[in-house]
């Protein structure tokens, strides 16, 4: 009895280091984490990101993110040394290639080649993404007001500018250029009134990378990726879209990740963190400054009294 005591306790104590030695294999890993990326294609340079964690003690899993679409899920993610390579499937057209990606991990930086669903391969290359702790409360400064009641001296269109403003309202009445902003901020709140048509479709990005989602979604399940939601990553807690045709209200908090959405009143995102970039972002440098954002080119679509309050 002693010696059965005595194997089982072997056993289990082999199992235990061998588990744990795989953990660690993996836990351990510098490709754990996430990752601010640029790919280089077509002579643009497009920001993307990555997300990398085990999956139990023998499987790297992952998160990616385009030029554009939403968080992607990554099955597997191979890695042999320092190198590594995971695949996506096309997001939206299914009978397309896989995009593909090889890189190394090399000075706390990766890089690599991404085979695009065209065949072709283009270079990239990431950096850690910022924590973007904060150490103390913010101390809000001044208001203000980013749309005048005849002009729009605070913004630039990315292209052809079908943007018009008329008594303080800012309107695109047809799918076009995106609006930025032309000053740039670290944490803030911002307050912005819109009304869409039905079926229509814009977004805010805060900083220039992360979208919090304007679309026609009254009586939709609140998924990712419909109306007040950091696009493809947060949900909101409850639908708080109202009728198309009606004037609507989002009150956002940003300091550094942590976000708060209040949409027409409720609460629906509270002091949540924002894993990375959404697609359609401006930039991938998590760690700047960057400039209020809004969509154009998804449909018809009117603002009002946007109002941003900068912490000092």
């Amino acid at each position: 009895m002693k010696n059965m005591l005595v194997l089982k306790f072997l056993v289990c104590a082999t199992a235990f280091l061998f588990v744990n030695s795989v953990h660690a294999k993996f836990e351990g890993s510098p490709l754990e984490g996430r990752w601010d990326l640029v790919i280089a294609k077509d002579g643009k340079q497009l920001p993307s990101w990555l997300e990398v964690q085990h999956s139990g003690t023998r499987t790297l899993i992952g998160r990616f993110v385009y030029a554009f679409g939403s968080a992607r899920p990554v099955a597997e993610v191979k890695i042999s040394g320092n190198h590594f390579s995971f695949s996506i499937p096309p997001q939206w057209e299914p009978g397309n290639a896989n995009m593909d990606f090889e890189g190394e991990i090399t000075a706390g930086m990766i890089v690599g080649t991404m085979t695009y669903t065209d065949g072709k391969k283009y270079s990239f290359s990431g950096s850690r993404a910022p924590l973007l702790d904060r150490t103390a409360d913010p101390v809000w400064g001044t208001p203000i007001a980013l749309i005048g009641k005849s002009d729009m001296n605070q913004w630039h269109a990315e292209g052809n500018n079908q943007w018009t403003v008329k008594e303080g309202v800012l309107t695109s009445a047809k799918s076009g250029s995106n609006l930025i902003s032309n000053n740039t901020f670290n944490d803030f709140k911002l307050h912005v009134e819109f009304k869409y048509p039905k079926g229509s479709n814009s977004g805010v990005y805060l900083r220039g990378r992360y979208e919090v989602q304007i679309v026609d979604s009254k009586g939709v399940f609140p998924w990712n990726d419909q109306f007040s939601a950091i696009y493809g990553f947060l949900p909101p807690n409850q639908m708080a879209a109202k009728d198309p045709g009606e004037w609507q209200t989002y009150d956002i908090t940003l300091v550094g990740r942590t976000v708060t959405v209040i949409a027409n009143g409720k609460t629906v995102i509270s002091n949540t963190v924002i894993p990375g970039i959404t697609g359609g972002a401006l930039d991938s440098k998590e760690g700047e400054a960057g400039p209020i954002y809004i969509q154009g080119d998804h449909g018809p679509i009117e603002y009002r009294n946007i109002i941003i309050t900068p912490a000092k």
